[in-house]
C-alpha cells in the first residue's frame, strides 16, 4: 500500500513539477508553488510513517519532491505490473484447474520440443511473478526510505540510536571531567593548603621550643600571617569547587564574584531575565570561571567580556578576551566543561587563533535533559 500510494504521489508530484517552474514567475506564484510543495511533502512524511516505518519532521523542498516523483513513478509503475501480472497468471492457472482439462502448451526451441500443461505454466509463471513482486516492492520501499532520510532526516529509530550513541559519550565524558576535577582539587590541596600547614606547624614548633620571648612573639605573629593566608587557601579552593553564592544568590552574583577576585577588568553583561534551573546555571557558571581563569594565567589577557543571554528555548553565555590566543580545545579545562555542556544536550565551541582574540561559548536549554 505505501509503494502503491507513492506511485500515485508520485504520479502528483510530477505533474507539480512540470507546472512549478512557469507558476514562480511572480511572487504570489511563487508563494503558492511552496505551499504545494510543502503539502506534497507532508503527504510524503505521513504515508512514510504510516506503511514505511520512517517518522521524520524536517522539510525536503524540490530536490525532495523531484527525486520522488521520479523513483515514485517508475517503481510503483514496475510493482502494480509484476503485480497485475503474477494475479492474471495465477487466476487463469486456478481457473484452468477448476473447468477441467486444458490443451497442452506447447515450447520449441531449438533442438528441443516441450508440451507443458497451460494450467501448471500459468501457476508457476503466477507464482515467479509474484515472488519478483515482493522483492520490487520491498526494494522500491528501501530506496524511498533512503531518498527521506537524505533529504528529511533520519528516521525515529536512527535518532534513538544516534541519541543512545551520545548519552553513552557522554556518560564517560562526565566521569572522566569528574575524575579530572578531582586530581585537580588534590593538586590545589597539595601544592597550596597542605604547604601552608606543614609552615604553619612548623612555626608553632619552633615557638613552643624556643626559650627567647621576642623570638617566640615573633613566630607565633609569623604563624598568625601563614593561618591567615591558609584559610585564604581553603577558601579559595572552595570557591573553586562550588561557591555557595550560586546557590544563595543566583549566577549574577557568582559571576560579580569571579571578576572581582581576577587579577584584570572583568566586564559582565548580564541580559537574562530569571534565574535558570540549577544545572543550567552551574554549567553556565563554571564555563565562564575557566574561560576567565585561562584568559589570565595562559592568555595575558588584559580586558574579558562576559555576555550572557536568551531566547524561548536557550540560554547562552561567551566569554571574549583580548589575549594571546592559541586555547587548546583539548586541554583538560576546556575539555572538561565540553563535556559538561555536552551532556546537557548544549553545544560548546572555541575559537582562539594564535594571536587573539579568544571567544569560548556555550549554549545549553533552558531546561536539563533529566527534566
Amino acid at each position: 500500500m505505501g509503494v502503491l500510494a507513492g506511485m500515485a504521489l508520485g504520479v502528483v508530484e510530477l505533474a507539480f513539477l512540470c507546472l512549478a517552474l512557469p507558476m514562480s514567475v511572480t511572487p504570489v506564484t511563487r508563494a503558492a508553488a511552496g505551499r504545494i510543495a510543502a503539502g506534497l511533502t507532508a503527504l510524503e512524511r505521513a504515508r512514510l510513517a504510516a506503511w514505511l516505518d520512517h517518522d521524520t519532521e524536517r522539510a525536503g523542498g524540490y530536490g525532495f519532491l523531484t527525486a520522488r516523483a521520479v523513483t515514485g513513478v517508475l517503481g510503483g509503475y514496475v510493482c502494480a505490473a509484476t503485480l497485475f501480472l503474477s494475479g492474471l497468471f495465477l487466476f487463469g492457472g486456478l481457473l484452468g484447474l477448476m473447468s477441467g482439462p486444458s490443451n497442452p502448451v506447447r515450447l520449441e526451441l531449438p533442438g528441443v520440443r516441450l508440451a507443458v500443461d497451460g494450467r501448471a505454466l500459468g501457476l508457476t509463471g503466477g507464482v515467479i511473478l509474484l515472488a519478483l513482486a515482493v522483492l520490487a516492492v520491498i526494494a522500491v520501499g528501501a530506496v524511498d526510505r533512503r531518498l527521506a532520510g537524505h533529504f528529511l532526516g533520519p528516521d525515529r529509530q536512527e535518532r534513538m540510536r544516534r541519541r543512545i550513541a551520545e548519552l553513552t559519550a557522554t556518560r564517560s565524558g562526565i566521569v572522566r571531567a569528574v575524575d579530572d576535577e578531582r586530581r585537580r582539587i588534590e593538586r590545589d590541596l597539595h601544592d597550596g593548603v597542605q604547604q601552608r600547614g606543614v609552615a604553619l606547624a612548623m612555626l608553632l614548633g619552633r615557638a613552643r621550643h624556643s626559650s627567647d620571648q621576642d623570638r617566640t612573639a615573633e613566630l607565633l605573629r609569623q604563624a598568625y600571617t601563614e593561618a591567615r593566608q591558609l584559610l585564604d587557601e581553603l577558601r579559595g579552593v572552595a570557591w573553586r569547587i562550588y561557591p555557595t553564592a550560586l546557590d544563595e544568590l543566583g549566577l549574577h552574583a557568582a559571576l560579580a564574584g569571579v571578576a572581582e577576585r581576577s587579577g584584570v577588568p572583568v566586564t559582565v553583561h548580564y541580559g537574562l531575565a530569571e534565574r535558570p534551573v540549577s544545572e543550567i546555571e552551574t554549567a553556565l557558571y563554571f564555563v565562564a570561571r575557566e574561560a576567565i581563569t585561562n584568559a589570565v594565567k595562559h592568555a595575558a589577557a588584559h580586558d574579558i567580556l562576559v555576555v550572557l543571554t536568551e531566547d524561548e528555548r536557550t540560554v547562552s553565555v561567551e566569554i571574549s578576551d583580548d589575549g594571546e590566543g592559541g586555547a587548546d580545545l583539548s586541554g583538560g579545562g576546556l575539555s572538561g566543561l565540553a563535556r559538561r555542556v555536552l551532556a546537557l544536550d548544549g553545544k560548546f565551541a572555541v575559537h582562539s587563533p594564535r594571536g587573539g582574540p579568544t571567544r569560548v561559548s556555550a549554549t545549553l536549554p533552558r531546561v536539563a535533559p533529566c527534566d
